[in-house]
């Protein structure tokens, strides 16, 4: 088997090698501005390159094929002047410092994701990383960017990306960005990039380097997805595996979270997402790498090794507790939300086995969803109350702390970061952020008429938003001020302080205590205390380590009569509390008694963390 082929444009000692595959085609040529025209080698099966001396990091250029239109390169590495403007020859030297840097383990981690162009007022890597140090005094372990290769338009979420080599310019250079990761390490926090290798966004340029990159074969709700099992689909696997190994090896980041695995598709011997995963490991080798997927079917296999069919990621996301824990703290149960009724059972089931929809019948969709995971071990699923798909579906892009109150919000963040699963956090929920997440996408014309009528045809399934009075008042996508009210007022540090320290004291306490690592040899159980009430039984071979989480969403509580054995201390032990929501450091009203063996009141909107002590 050849060696990959090097796409784009690659810096060398005396000149740059440029490279493209453009099935079809008979002619290439780059199109160096200030330099002219120059011939492309052809090698065969659509392959073309030739090395042009005394080309070097800065040059802008263009590629054609059969004498047509110039194009970008599809690899290109920087486009400082938009999607359609010209590719940049990028030098990909770095003065890294992170040589002892390890990279990001499968347990014990703490998500946060973040959308560069809206994490701060500027927009930027470097405003990013003056933010570092927030992020690490609160607890964060690794940070999910939103994806940031070059898209059509002036601000968007990403996801419609059409050069994945390229860092969008808006948000600073590639340098700037390999500054960034650098010292994101230094404060040892793990970077991984949101990716999106199913469909292709907006744009012709694909279709201008030939037609071997797309295919219609399957359907795609997002547009055309690329050839990954097709005659050609050798030069599509090597494109997308080299993008990845590309993060990896020039900037260093420590993973990826792959967006809709499940429209990745392939009919081929060997799966995309498997050979993509383990050309990931082997790139950050003796580095080890972290892969999350999101998964809309819930599939087992993503998480198996390949030896047992699988594809080897890390973990997989969970609609299911967000969606639970929505419906359980707003009452709303409209369009997917339907599926759950947010009961208490509900909530102990996803804190338990991760996936609540593990092969049996959904309403939404009218049949079986999910897949068994019953066994599969906590660390392999990402647990969230906030990203931005869930904060943007809403009409007004309302975050949970305009949602809920202080109390409640308070409660249930007890549920994320002291759970079983891996917590995420979204940008600003740390510190209940009040300004809204809404969808942008900065383009013009019919492109944007028709995103802005399919985003409201989407948000029309919740039933508030047919009413005329709301629908008049939908964001525009395409408005720069949907895009600026989504930016964080870090001023709100300040005012929400108590919120801030919450977050802060409950991943110091996940971090410290051994009962909440995921390498001990815990037991998670749970119950039922009431009609909107449970508790979280962390069980370990020492009783000393036993803990016990309450959460109570209704009222008052009286614990009086209840007969669940998993309320009882380990034998020679007793209940001694340790943490509570309602403390005053964090606007709380104040920890009311608890005293197991005596009658007490587990407060309305109220969590409260007991651990074991022997008996005095």
């Amino acid at each position: 088997m050849p060696p990959p082929f090097q796409f784009g444009a690659l810096l060398g000692k005396t000149g740059t090698r440029f490279s493209a595959w453009a099935p079809g085609k008979k002619s290439a040529a780059v199109d160096i501005v200030g330099k002219g025209r120059h011939s492309l080698d052809a090698l065969g099966e659509g392959y073309f390159a030739a090395t042009i001396e005394d080309v070097g990091a800065g040059a802008r250029y263009f590629f054609s094929f059969d004498d047509g239109k110039d194009v970008p390169d599809l690899a290109s590495r920087w486009q400082p002047e938009g999607s359609a403007g010209p590719s940049v020859v990028v030098d990909p030297a770095f003065r890294w410092t992170d040589d002892q840097w390890q990279g990001v383990p499968r347990d014990n981690q703490v998500i946060y994701e973040l959308h560069v162009g809206t994490f701060t007022p500027e927009g930027t890597w470097r405003a990013a990383t003056d933010k570092l140090q927030h992020l690490r005094e609160i607890g964060v372990t690794v940070i999910q960017i939103m994806p940031i290769g070059t898209f059509k338009g002036e601000f968007g979420w990403g996801y419609d990306t059409i050069l994945p080599y390229a860092p969008f310019a808006p948000y600073g250079s590639p340098e700037e960005m390999r500054r960034f990761v650098n010292e994101a390490h230094a404060c040892g926090i793990g970077v991984i990039l949101d990716v999106v290798y199913n469909h292709v966004g907006l744009g012709e340029h694909y279709t201008a380097y030939g037609d071997g990159y797309l295919t219609d074969k399957f359907e795609s709700e997002w547009g055309a997805s690329f050839n990954f099992d097709g005659p050609e689909a050798r030069a599509v696997r090597e494109f997308v595996i080299g993008n990845a190994v590309y993060w990896i090896e020039d900037f260093h980041v420590d993973g990826l979270r792959i967006d809709a695995a499940q429209a990745m598709f392939d009919d081929s011997e060997e799966h995309i997402l498997t050979k993509l995963t383990r050309a990931v490991r082997n790139a950050a080798a003796p580095r080890s790498a972290y892969i999350v997927v999101e998964n809309q079917p819930q599939e087992r296999r993503m998480v198996l090794p390949a030896s047992e069919g699988g594809h080897g990621v890390d973990a997989m996301v969970s609609d299911d507790f967000q969606h639970s824990v929505r419906v359980a703290s707003t009452g709303h149960d409209d369009f997917y939300y339907r599926d759950y009724r947010g009961t208490p059972q509900e909530l102990v089931s996803a804190l338990k086995y991760g996936f609540l929809y593990q092969g049996q019948r959904s309403d939404m969709r009218d049949k079986a969803y999910g897949t068994y995971n019953l066994d599969t071990h906590a660390q392999h699923f990402v647990h969230f109350l906030e990203n931005h798909d869930q904060v943007a579906n809403s009409a007004r892009g309302f975050r949970l702390s305009t949602l809920l109150t202080p109390a409640r919000l308070r409660a249930v963040t007890s549920l994320l970061l002291l759970g079983p699963q891996t917590p995420c956090l979204f940008q600003g929920q740390e510190f209940g952020a009040t300004n809204p997440f809404l969808y942008f996408f900065g383009i013009d014309g019919n492109e944007a008429r028709a995103v802005a009528k399919g985003r409201r045809e989407s948000l029309e399934n919740f039933p508030g938003v047919r009413d005329p009075a709301m629908a008049s008042k939908l964001p525009d996508p395409s408005d720069r001020t949907t895009f600026e009210r989504s930016k964080l007022d870090w001023s709100e540090t300040q005012k929400h302080d108590g919120l801030l320290a919450l977050h802060r004291d409950l991943l110091a306490l996940r971090r410290g205590d051994p009962t909440f690592s995921h390498r001990t040899e815990r037991r998670i159980d749970g119950a039922v205390l009431g009609d909107a009430a449970i508790l979280l039984r962390f069980l370990t071979p020492e009783p000393g380590g036993h803990r016990l989480l309450l959460l109570n969403l209704g009222r008052d509580l009286h614990m009086s009569v209840i007969p669940e054995p998993l309320l009882a201390p380990p034998d020679g032990h007793r209940w001694l509390p340790t943490w509570s929501s309602e403390h005053p450091d964090y606007d709380g009203a104040g920890r009311r008694p608890v005293e197991p063996d005596k009658f007490w009141i587990l407060p309305s909107d109220c969590a409260v963390l007991l651990r074991s002590e022997v008996n005095a």
